[in-house]
Parts: C-alpha cells; structure tokens; sequence
C-alpha cells in the first residue's frame, strides 16, 4: 500500500520524462526559452546513448514509404553543423560530429540490383548520391573485400558520437539550470482534465505547467496517462559492437561503411580515436536486452564479409539496447489530446539524427502550444486509438536490464 503523495513542490514549467538523448535536447532548449525545467530520470545520460552507433543517414537510410520522415530528417541534418557547434560552446566539450559521408556497397548481384533500385530512389527525391563501381569503391576504402559488385557513395551522410553527444548535452542543461530528478516517474497526475505533473517512485510530487513524456520504448509504460493519448510504442532490440583499431592499422575505414549481407543489414562506423563500431541486429522480442551468442556472430561474419580485416581487430565491448518503435517508424512530437502533456519519442532508428530539430520542434510547442510547419505530419494525434477487440496483447513488464535501457534511440 503506497503513503500519500507527499506535498507538491513548486510548480516547473516544463517537466520531461526521461534522460536520453531526446529529452536532454529538449531540457536544454526548452530552457534556453527561459523556462524553468526538470527532468526526471534514475540514470541521465544512460542507456541508448551507450548502444547508438551515431549514424547521420538520411540518405542512405531512406525507405520506400518514408518520404514524409525523409523531410524531417534532412531538416534536422542540415542543423547538425550549428547545432554541433553550439552545443561544444556551451558545454565546452567536442561532440565527435564528423562530415566523413558514407559508403553503401553490394556484395552480390541481388544485393547490386537493390542498391541500384535505392539510388533511382535517392535521385527521384532530389538526393545526391553517386554510383560506384567495384574498384571505384575499392579504391576509396582499400580494406573492403575483393568481391565488392558497386556501391552509393553519399557525401552528406555524417556521423557524431552519441556517448560525446550526450556527455555535452548533460553538462549544457546543467549550466542552462535545468534541475535533476535521479528516480523513477511513477504516474503521470492528471487534475481538471489537464495533466499535472508527476509523482516519482518515492511518492514525491512533482508540478509541472506542462509535462513532456521522452522516455523512449519505455514512454507506452507511464500510470496514469490515458489510454487515448498513450503513446504506441513498442522496444525494438539492437546488438551492438566496439573494436578498436590500433594505431599499426590505421586508417583502417575513413568514412562510414554499410551493406545488406543476406538479407542483413550490416554498419561499420570508424571514430576518430580509433574506436568501429558494428551494428546492428534488429529483433522484436519485447524486453529483451541479453547480448546472444548468435547476435555476436552475425554481426561479425557478416562485417567479416564485408570488411575481411576486421577479424583481426580487438572486440572491447558488445552490447544491446532497446529502439522506440512507432506504427510508422516515425516519431511523435508535441501536444497530445491531454492539455499539458506533449510527447518526444518513438524515434525508432532516426533518435540521433532528429536531435537537433526534436529540440527546436518541442521548444516552440511548449512556448506556443503548436506544432511548427515541419513537425505537423508527425503530431501524437494522428494515431487513433484502437478499440479494445483489435489491441495487441500487452507486452510483459520489462526487466530490471531493460528498465536500464530507458532512452530514445539505441541503435
């Protein structure tokens, strides 16, 4: 039996859920409006941010149906320049942002076919991206196996750092005054048909004018939303890896590297310090955040395939982490039904590339209360709510591993 809430504190002005990536931006720019801020989470700064690879890719990532997202994206990758260079200024701490582009190569004649389809894709939505031959791509990255069939090369797809990015974020809203509250948010309070605020996992309290939920895959979790406004995410698993390059090997890749393998999609992303990262499996199994045998192997016979060297590279860490998943791999940003509570989350693979203009996005809704023009097809009200016969069954709770995993975009 839970004791009474304790008394509220001081009513915040804007209260955000959840310590990634996604709610950290939107701490800091929402204090940058002059708005007294809070975010509540037990680790700020773990989880997701110490899984994403750091990808930049909104052209070469670009799916068939997604033409709406791709806007969003390349809006926020424009950003990336001055927002890296605000963000190092007022955190003094560098963010790993590189414009290294990014290379796409096939291995086989289906996997050629496929990237040929992509690059007619690419070029019908006003992309720039430039066909390769074998030895073309050979000749810029020379570690790559002899059997390379072609490839995309795309200069505008950068890379950052997500532990550096984070790391700055979180010393920016500290000299910004956005409070921390290290614990659980327990329930959303909900008051006059307006939400309220929250009350963390001690009991205590907190008011806010308006709540933002950015609790990542776990944001669907929060007591006392209601069920028309709960936002529909689900987690999606990513394994990740880290090798490190030593300095005998260097350069080993220049630029970011990536294929389908069998189906497979497969990244290596090289660090100025010397640090790849491999990635990423994709797998619905709920809560699920064990690194498996099977995940490692695929992961390396197939970057193996790709890049034969790296067998010979130290493996320094392999984790895993947990994706927002949205109905339409798309996020949902600003004002819900519920006056008082706005949503950032469901960024599903794109969390670090929409940091950018998820803070800008959320800062203007919370001062005005409206969407700007960009963010309009990607409002929380465009899902209706399902009727209870076509609900899918609830997910079980997630472990204390995954509860760990609270953040945007893992992988």
């Amino acid at each position: 039996m839970h004791s009474p809430p304790t008394t509220p504190s001081a009513t915040t002005d804007v209260l955000v859920v959840g310590g990634g990536i996604i709610g950290l931006v939107t701490a800091w720019r929402a204090a940058q409006r002059g708005l007294s801020t809070a975010v509540v989470d037990p680790e700020p700064g773990g989880g997701a941010a110490r899984v994403a690879a750091g990808m930049l890719a909104a052209v070469t990532e670009l799916h068939y149906g997604e033409q709406t997202l791709l806007d969003l994206n390349l809006a926020s990758a424009r950003r990336y320049p001055d927002f890296a260079a605000e963000l190092t200024e007022a955190s003094g701490r560098d963010i790993g942002y590189r414009a290294c582009g990014t290379l796409a190569v096939a291995l086989d004649s289906d996997d050629r076919a496929h990237l040929r389809e992509l690059h007619a894709l690419q070029r019908g939505s006003g992309l720039e991206s430039e066909w390769l031959s074998g030895r073309e791509c050979r000749r810029l990255e020379p570690m790559l196996a002899p059997g390379v069939r072609g490839g995309l090369r795309v200069d505008g797809d950068h890379q950052v750092d997500p532990r550096r990015l984070t790391a700055a974020l979180l010393v920016a809203c500290e000299r910004a005054g956005v409070v921390f509250h290290r614990a659980w948010a327990e329930r959303l309070t909900v008051a006059g048909d307006r939400a309220r605020g929250i009350v963390m996992a001690d009991d205590t309290e907190l008011a806010a004018g308006q709540t933002v939920l950015a609790g990542g895959s776990l944001s669907g979790r929060l007591a006392g939303v209601p069920d028309d406004v709960l936002p529909p995410v689900r987690p999606v698993k990513g394994q990740v890896l880290r090798l490190t390059v030593p300095k005998a090997y260097a350069p080993f890749l220049s630029r970011t590297v990536r294929a389908v393998v069998r189906g497979s999609h497969v990244y290596l992303v090289p660090r100025e310090n010397g640090e790849l990262v491999v990635g990423a499996t994709s797998e619905e199994l709920g809560w699920d955040t064990t690194v498996t045998a099977g995940g490692v192997y695929e992961l390396l016979r197939d970057a193996h395939e790709l890049v034969p060297g790296i067998t010979e590279l130290p493996l320094t860490e392999t984790r895993a982490g947990l994706r927002p998943g949205s109905p339409d791999n798309a996020p949902m940003l600003g004002p819900t039904r519920l006056p008082g509570l706005q949503l950032a989350t469901g960024h599903y693979r794109n969390g670090v590339l929409l940091t950018p203009i998820t803070g800008d996005v959320l800062a203007h809704a919370l001062v005005t209360g409206e969407l700007s023009d960009e963010a309009r097809p990607f409002t929380p009200r465009r899902f209706a709510v399902p009727s209870p016969a076509s609900s899918p069954a609830p997910s079980p709770a997630p472990s204390p591993a995954a509860s760990a995993a609270l953040t945007e975009q893992p992988v």
